[in-house]
């Protein structure tokens, strides 16, 4: 298997069918959640809805690299979520999320492999390939803080 069919299935795992490395993926783990949820504040942490928002908006970022664009995408800009009052918005959002991702796998596996040590826009981000494994590894730290979320929400709900 190449080094872009690897890094595909592992984009994969994390987002959208995997179990291997979490036991979950953030589709599984946003399925069951309202918007109601995903928009509830708990102490200091980020909603569901800003860390999915998150995710997604640097996976769209790095599709527009992909796809021959620049880099646009800005820290500053990373959790800057409208708001979200309604099921359709809630679920537009994930909707969102999931076509990303889906790009996001399918231009990596086109990728030629010679790509992966290629500078990515600049050289001061590295190869594609840092960034790659870079967005692989923040998924799964927010896919962490996720499932944590979902867990103090639980708690909560049944106090």
């Amino acid at each position: 298997m190449s080094s872009t069919s690897q890094l595909a299935k592992r984009f994969r795992e994390v987002l959208l069918d995997g179990l291997w490395i979490a036991n979950t993926n953030f589709k599984d783990q946003l399925s069951e959640v309202t918007w109601e949820q995903a928009t509830t504040k708990i102490g200091s942490l980020n909603t569901i809805a800003m860390l999915t928002f998150h995710i997604d908006y640097y996976i769209a970022g790095l599709v527009n690299v992909f796809e021959g664009g620049d880099l646009e995408i800005r820290d500053q800009y990373s959790f800057n979520l409208p708001p979200i009052d309604s099921h359709e918005e809630w679920e537009n959002l994930k909707s969102k999320l999931w076509d990303d991702a889906e790009k996001f796998v399918i231009l990596l596996e086109q990728m030629p492999n010679s790509r992966m040590n290629e500078v990515f826009v600049d050289e001061k981000y590295g190869t594609y390939l840092r960034n790659i494994d870079g967005m692989i590894e923040h998924c799964y730290y927010h896919l962490g803080q996720i499932t944590l979320i979902k867990k103090l929400l639980k708690q909560k709900e049944s106090a």
